[in-house]
């Protein structure tokens, strides 16, 4: 953990905000801005609102819920930046990559859903996923995982794996909407159309083998 990553945890529901993107913890960022902003108010702005002793009281109370959430955040802290290195839970990740170089792309999605069950935000694993998407013909959601994937400020340093990857989903939308769009030219053609997207199916292409194995840092 770094410096900047503790400096989150001073205001109550900051880091989690900032690190995972959590609206859950919003009401507690804005509830704390609140109290905060209230008891400065009522004790250097308009003392008279409100007697001393309440406006002590209240600075005290404060205090005390402030420094139990900022304990509580530097101990929650790693779970919430970096939870692979804190769970038991194996890494499933090369099995899915093994598994989808193999074409066995059920078994590839199912692995990549229990990696991501441990880090949603895991851009190697959300690559292969959408690659995932894109040989088993769910191209629209192959589409909206990029994009997601392009939002995530992790994925960075992941441009060119991503810009690859759009490129073969371009390169695959094309052709489906091609192949929509051609006029039936008899059962034989069919036949054979068939069996060469059925081939293309099962075996990944030598692009594929360029896809992402290494793992965030």
């Amino acid at each position: 953990m770094e410096f900047q990553h503790y400096l989150t945890c001073l205001w109550p529901g900051m880091a989690e905000l900032w690190w995972r993107g959590r609206l859950s913890a919003l009401p507690l960022a804005i509830g704390f801005a609140l109290a905060l902003n209230a008891v400065l108010v009522t004790g250097y702005i308009y003392p008279e609102w409100m007697s001393g002793g309440l406006v002590s009281m209240a600075f005290w109370i404060g205090v005390v819920a402030w420094g139990f959430t900022v304990v509580r955040s530097v101990r929650e802290l790693p779970s919430i930046v970096a939870p692979r290195s804190v769970t038991d839970e194996p890494d499933r990740f090369v099995e899915a990559h093994q598994a989808f170089l193999q074409a066995n792309y059920s078994e590839a999605e199912t692995l990549l859903n229990q990696v991501l069950a441990i880090e949603t935000r895991d851009p190697p694993a959300l690559l292969l996923l959408s690659g995932v998407y894109r040989h088993t013909g769910r191209l629209e959601s192959a589409e909206m995982l990029l994009d997601e994937i392009r939002r995530l400020e992790v994925s960075d340093r992941w441009f060119l794996e991503i810009r690859a990857e759009a490129k073969r989903l371009a390169a695959a939308m094309e052709a489906s909407n091609a192949s929509e769009t051609e006029p039936e030219t008899g059962s034989e053609n069919e036949t054979k159309a068939e069996t060469e997207s059925s081939a293309e199916t099962a075996t990944p292409s030598p692009a594929d083998l360029t896809e992402p194995v290494r793992r965030a840092a």
